[in-house]
């Protein structure tokens, strides 16, 4: 990056502040022209009375004379205005243009910070400075010149003007000029110095903000809520005792301004008074003066803001250069884009006197040696501090060494091009992260190295964004094309990627999860009707076999016509799966058509006694049951943190006068019997009389539904694919009998038992890998990441995949059964496995031995570690 930032617009936009510049000069003549018009109107068109008179061989009678400067001048006022429409609208379009080049440089050198960084500068940093914190960078970038040039210029031209008319009027003008001019910028100098300050404590404050964030679980585990209240009081206290400084100096040259802003007239009355009255002066003349005076402020003004923007983005810019140009980084041309395939790694693994070194000295690899091939299947054992995985971490190209050498095949690992690595080495660490979007997102992110086929769009929009992306040099690349890697996969085609993706996730234990993932996933039946109508076969199919004698009572199948006793009562009357909030089963007893319903049917005021009745036998029930026990999860309708309210309301409402309680213990009252599930609560509430009125309700409510509305439920139907329900909810079209034993279960294994007759695992596993994984996989278990995480680098076959620790979070049996799974399908290739049981390295060709940053032993198992393990799981 440029080292100032006027360095840094010359480079990349010298040709459009040029143009700004040329439109600015343009404008002033213009300007001028209209400074001068109305001292004309006064003295020749409205003072004179000798006419008609001849101009430019026309002639003119007094009042024709007038209008035709009049019109000039409005033309002249057009002219000025749409020139500067114009300057003001290009202005805009350079500062987003200069501003989209800096955040995208911005983030492409974090792309290039060695790992060590990212110890220093925590992601809220980043993401402030590349987003808040360039944003008045971009404003300013566009009127550098700009602004300067066409403020400049019209308050040039305004003093000329004024010394054409009188210079002693010119004089008095600029007067008060030099004060401001070395007043006003020593005081800057104080509020840049403090608004360095001010952005270097935000920067503190994010980062404290990010730290309590991403350690909530420790806050809430560890009662420390008050204590993080305490540091994040004493931040905030900071930048409002900087603020406070800030603002006293910035109103104080404000009043500075305004001050010398209203001397100046005193001035102007005074003098051009008294020229007036001793005739050197005409009252056209001061008339002109004075107006010019009044436009004079603004640019005056806006030149004096334009020097307190210039310092405050000169030190944001130096800001900018300190954070974002660390040693270390990555040199760009290694990360360039390289389509097609990369050569394959072959030949040995070599180090000599490989070192790596923390800040302070500390040494966390020192000195090691070793050779194996790449194609070797190798076992890095040691215990936790031994630099284990200090020296895989270099090994797969994420840590730079800080002394000797590292190389394959004779070529120093580290200055191979990313696109070698990348795609040839596999890594996987102890904390793997998740990003963002589908399960299958991330399976396929190791596969997304170049854009293979654009999308389909028009010529017209595709050239648009790549003109658009040239002018700011950002990357050309449509994130929204196909950037899969077939060939890097060995395959042709979307059907054969699937089966590798399958085969995978079958090798890292991940596909139950995937196909439960596809259980509960969605699918648009009018998009994928092929897929819904298969999902359809199966719903028809589980009937069938829910029929037989060992499976019979134990869904009970949804009917329009008949009262599902397993379903709640809000479940019943909307008989359907809502889409979005309107009829939100926690909060159908707010909304006032369902409310209108029953009113309809004459449920409204069944509702509040059953309501009373229910929150009576909960609260007798529940008297002195602890609150999270079994027996409370299992048979209350309430939440533990509600029980303590409908207490309240059973004490002071009197059952005989339900028709006077308050509008909200009414309503408390009523969204009880919308939770009661007959053969769970078993409290007889929902007898026959209500649950037939239910029904009515049911068919009311639908029939009834007004048009603005019906787009919120889709409606079961037994011969359709109800969009909103999950894929198991789909194929099920009921509701497991509760009470029965096992019943979950044995539900379970007959959807998976039909799915796999009609062969739709593969298409649950394509539904499941659509299933949204959370903020860094927030969604998913700890185990459920890093066997993500595994699949993803399986899937891209490297010729060398290194496993740091990265199964320590499995159950042991899990763990070994993935060990052997990877062994058996890196056959062929490299797999480097870091472990602290000794024992699991008898499985591996090759042993690196370490300890205290050597590697003391290395050789084949039996030689590193003889008949009995050396070293005992950590």
């Amino acid at each position: 990056m440029e080292p100032t930032i006027f360095r840094y617009i010359i480079r990349h936009g010298w040709r459009q502040q040029l143009v700004l510049v040329c439109l600015a000069m343009i404008s002033h003549p213009f300007l001028y022209g209209t400074l001068e018009l109305p001292k004309i109107i006064i003295n020749d068109a409205i003072g004179r009375e000798d006419f008609p008179r001849d101009v430019l061989g026309v002639e003119f009678e007094q009042i024709e004379f007038l209008l035709s400067l009049c019109c000039v001048f409005l033309v002249l006022v057009l002219i000025n205005g749409g020139l500067k429409y114009v300057n003001n609208v290009m202005i805009g379009i350079v500062g987003e243009r200069m501003l989209r080049r800096l955040r995208y440089e911005l983030f492409t050198r974090v792309l290039r910070f060695p790992l060590s960084r990212f110890h220093k500068t925590s992601q809220g940093e980043l993401v402030s400075m590349i987003t808040a914190e360039t944003e008045p960078l971009g404003g300013f970038i566009g009127e550098a010149a700009a602004l300067p040039a066409y403020q400049g210029g019209q308050l040039v031209t305004y003093l000329i003007f004024m010394f054409v008319q009188d210079p002693i009027l010119g004089v008095a003008a600029i007067a008060l000029y030099p004060v401001q001019i070395y007043v006003i910028p020593k005081l800057q100098r104080r509020v840049n110095t403090l608004a360095k300050e001010r952005v270097r404590t935000v920067r503190r404050l994010s980062e404290r903000i990010g730290d309590t964030v991403s350690g909530m679980q420790e806050v809430h585990a560890n009662d420390t809520a008050e204590f993080e209240r305490a540091h994040f009081a004493r931040w905030v206290g900071t930048i409002f005792d900087i603020r406070y400084r800030i603002y006293r100096l910035k109103f104080l040259i404000k009043f500075i301004n305004n001050f010398i802003a209203q001397l100046t007239p005193f001035f102007f009355f005074s003098i051009g008074g008294i020229l007036v009255i001793e005739g050197d002066l005409t009252i056209g003349a001061l008339v002109a003066v004075l107006a010019a005076y009044k436009d004079l402020s603004a640019p005056w003004k806006e030149v004096l803001n334009y020097y307190q923007r210039m310092e405050d983005a000169r030190v944001k810019y130096d800001q900018l250069i300190e954070q974002f140009d660390p040693p270390g980084m990555l040199d760009g041309t290694l990360q360039q884009m390289t389509p097609g395939a990369v050569p394959a790694l072959g030949g040995d693994v070599s180090a000599i006197s490989l070192t790596l070194e923390e800040e302070g000295g500390v040494k966390i690899v020192d000195g090691a040696t070793f050779r194996f091939p790449v194609s070797a299947r190798v076992a890095v054992v040691g215990s936790d501090g031994s630099g284990r995985s200090g020296l895989v971490r270099m090994l797969g190209r994420l840590l730079q060494p800080t002394s000797g050498t590292l190389a394959v095949d004779g070529q120093n690992l580290f200055t191979l091009s990313q696109s070698v690595t990348g795609r040839r080495i596999g890594y996987v660490g102890p904390n793997a992260y998740v990003f963002a979007g589908g399960v299958g997102d991330n399976l396929l992110y190791g596969l997304k190295h170049y854009p293979a086929a654009e999308v389909a769009d028009s010529a017209e929009q595709r050239l648009g964004r790549i003109r658009e992306a040239k002018e700011t040099g950002n990357t050309v690349s449509d994130p929204d094309a196909e950037w899969i890697d077939y060939g890097a996969l060995g395959v042709t085609g979307r059907e054969a990627l699937v089966d590798r993706v399958i085969d995978v996730l079958r090798q890292t234990a991940l596909l139950d999860d995937v196909l439960a993932f596809g259980l509960q996933g969605t699918i648009n039946p009018e998009s994928e009707a092929d897929l819904a109508a298969r999902f359809l076969e199966a719903r028809q199919v589980l009937r069938e076999r829910l029929a037989e004698s060992q499976y019979k009572g134990l869904v009970e199948p949804f009917d329009r016509d008949r009262y599902i006793m397993n379903m709640t009562a809000a479940e019943n009357l909307l008989f359907g799966t809502p889409v979005g909030p309107e009829f939100d089963p926690e909060r159908l007893g707010d909304n006032p058509y369902m409310l209108s319903v029953l009113d309809q049917v004459g449920l409204t005021d069944e509702f509040v006694i059953s309501g009373y009745r229910a929150a009576s036998i909960i609260v007798e029930l529940f008297e002195g049951v602890p609150e999270a026990g079994e027996f409370f999860d299992r048979f209350s309708f309430v939440t533990a943190d509600e029980l303590p309210d409908y207490q309240a309301v059973v004490r002071r409402v009197d059952p005989e006068r339900l028709d006077a309680i308050s509008a909200g213990d009414r309503r408390m009252l009523m969204s009880l019997p919308f939770r009661l599930v007959p053969t769970r609560h078993r409290l007889g509430l929902l007898d026959q009389r209500i649950t037939d009125r239910l029904l009515e309700a049911r068919h009311a409510f639908a029939y009834g539904l007004p048009g603005h509305l019906r787009h919120a439920v889709a409606f079961f139907d037994a011969e359709a694919y109800n969009p909103a329900a999950t894929v198991q909810d789909n194929i099920l079209f009921g509701k497991p009998e509760f009470g029965r034993q096992n019943s979950q279960q044995r539900v379970a294994a007959l959807i998976a038992d039909v799915v796999d007759s009609l062969g739709l695992r593969r298409a649950l596993v394509e539904v499941g890998l659509n299933h949204e994984v959370g903020i860094g996989g927030a969604r998913l278990s700890a185990g459920q990441r890093q066997r993500l995480a595994l699949a993803r680098a399986l899937l891209k076959r490297p010729d060398l995949l290194i496993v740091d620790q990265a199964t320590s979070v499995l159950d042991p049996a899990a763990a070994t059964a993935i060990m052997g799974n990877l062994l058996q399908a890196c056959a062929g290739s490299g797999l480097v496995w870091v472990m602290s049981n000794a024992s699991d390295a008898k499985r591996f060709d090759h042993v690196l031995m370490m300890d205290a940053g050597k590697v003391v032993a290395q050789g084949p198992p039996d030689q590193v570690i003889g008949p009995e393990p050396t070293m005992a799981a950590v």
